[in-house]
């Protein structure tokens, strides 16, 4: 399936004859992808069925760990500690909802499990600024019923200290990313179907807060069409590139908004995020659901932990 070019310039981004490599399948809503450089591998969760797979050049797809309380999004710190967004049971009887690091021993310090005293509603996808603060969406319960009235995105301090409610007025808050330069943040709406920009605030007496500058919140871009495909997780390149599920597959869009092209995933497919991996960081690992894969892009990915190019 050649890549769809919508706009000059997409083929310096990637090459439009080349179609994904499909690595595995048969998961239970495939999400969170994360490469592991020191590893040479790659980390997903295999939500539903509350566990984390790995998948190395060697080996294949594998599972790495179980259980993982319904982990969905993953990310590293600046320390290279893995953060995840646990969903917690689907019954009243489990509803562990939080934000989790692992520590070099394996144990678990919780980075967020409640705001002001109301457990959160189920943590989704993860991302930590180069500063050490952990931002993360909080969207749906599902069948559960939600201590809190809205769907909010939130601010974890680097010292774990303080939680920040950054904006409560999404309908589904689900993947975040921010611009190279960390002056933008990016959030999307998987209701709504679009990305929403928001620009950090300004240092306030030499101190960056690491907050939302509200007056600067506007549609990115609108990633609505007739075809399947919503936005869920979302990547960025060091260029400023945002790369989102959408309608008809992955769209790539430049740092003003405007649609390049499209990656385009097999009927019934539909992608829920992406991971920058690789020697060069330049390979897009891809979740979608049942399957795995990965495709070869011209330009790097921001390496996670960011900086991390060992």
């Amino acid at each position: 399936m050649p890549i769809e070019k919508l706009a000059p310039g997409l083929e310096r981004i990637v090459s439009l004859d080349q179609d994904i490599e499909w690595l595995g399948s048969g998961f239970n809503l495939a999400e969170g992808p994360l490469w592991w450089k020191e590893g040479g591998y790659f980390l997903f969760s295999d939500v539903l069925n509350n566990r984390r797979m790995k998948w190395s050049p060697r080996d294949g797809v594998t599972e790495f760990l179980k259980p993982t309380n319904y982990a969905n999004g993953l990310t590293r710190d600046r320390q290279g500690r893995l953060i995840a967004c646990e969903h917690g049971g689907n019954s009243p009887a489990d509803p562990i909802h939080r934000v989790t690091r692992m520590e070099p021993d394996g144990t678990l310090t919780v980075v967020a499990n409640n705001y002001r005293g109301h457990q959160l509603n189920r943590p989704n996808d993860v991302v930590v600024k180069s500063d050490g603060a952990i931002y993360f969406t909080d969207p749906v319960t599902f069948n559960l019923e939600s201590e809190l009235d809205f769907f909010g995105v939130y601010r974890v301090s680097p010292d774990l200290g303080t939680i920040h409610l950054l904006v409560r007025d999404f309908v589904m808050p689900n993947g975040l990313a921010f611009s190279p330069d960390e002056k933008v943040l990016y959030i999307n709406d998987s209701r709504r179907r679009h990305i929403r920009a928001f620009d950090l605030q300004a240092m306030s007496y030499g101190i960056e807060t690491g907050l939302l500058n509200p007056i600067s919140d506007r549609v990115f871009c609108d990633l609505s069409g007739e075809r399947p495909g919503i936005p869920d997780g979302m990547k960025v390149d060091v260029e400023g590139h945002v790369y989102c599920g959408g309608s008809g597959g992955i769209w790539i869009m430049d740092p003003t908004g405007k649609h390049l092209g499209t990656i385009p995933l097999p009927t019934g497919q539909s992608a829920t995020n992406m991971a920058w991996g690789g020697d060069d960081w330049k390979t897009l690992f891809i979740t979608a659901r049942e399957t795995v894969g990965r495709i070869h892009m011209k330009i790097a990915g921001i390496p996670v932990p960011r900086g991390h190019v060992a």
